[in-house]
């Protein structure tokens, strides 16, 4: 019983201090692609950012946004020329993870609580 309960606590402590890997500054500028699933369709939405704008291309529409970095994880953006009401909000993005070559990010309307996730892929020219 000693034993199992030894077991239990060293899983407990070594799951516990495992950190998600986050080279935040690999995906601060460049080409990306993010894929959402709607019912059946893809909705495929191709992203260029420099360090103070992003570029989204989705659907034949090209939208501009500023960046505003919060620190090395996260950014506000802001459209720069929203068409309505609901695109003058602001979206808070923080980069949850990444890999070599994706990152994992959680994004929300400012001030709200409710957010969502998505993957984005680098794409290589």
């Amino acid at each position: 019983m000693r034993v199992l309960i030894s077991f239990s606590f060293l899983i407990i402590l070594f799951t516990g201090c495992y950190n998600k890997d986050r080279n935040c500054d690999d995906f601060r500028t460049g080409k990306f692609e993010f894929e959402a699933i709607s019912g059946t369709e893809i909705f495929r939405t191709t992203i260029v950012r420099n360090d103070s704008i992003e570029i989204d291309y989705f659907d034949g529409k090209i939208d501009t946004s500023s960046i505003r970095w919060i620190n090395n994880c996260e950014y506000i953006l802001k459209k720069i020329n929203p068409r309505n009401q609901a695109e003058k909000k602001a979206i808070h993005i923080k980069i949850l993870s990444t890999t070599e070559n994706e990152y994992t990010f959680e994004f929300k309307e400012v001030g709200k609580s409710t957010s969502s996730q998505g993957t984005a892929r680098r794409v290589r020219d």
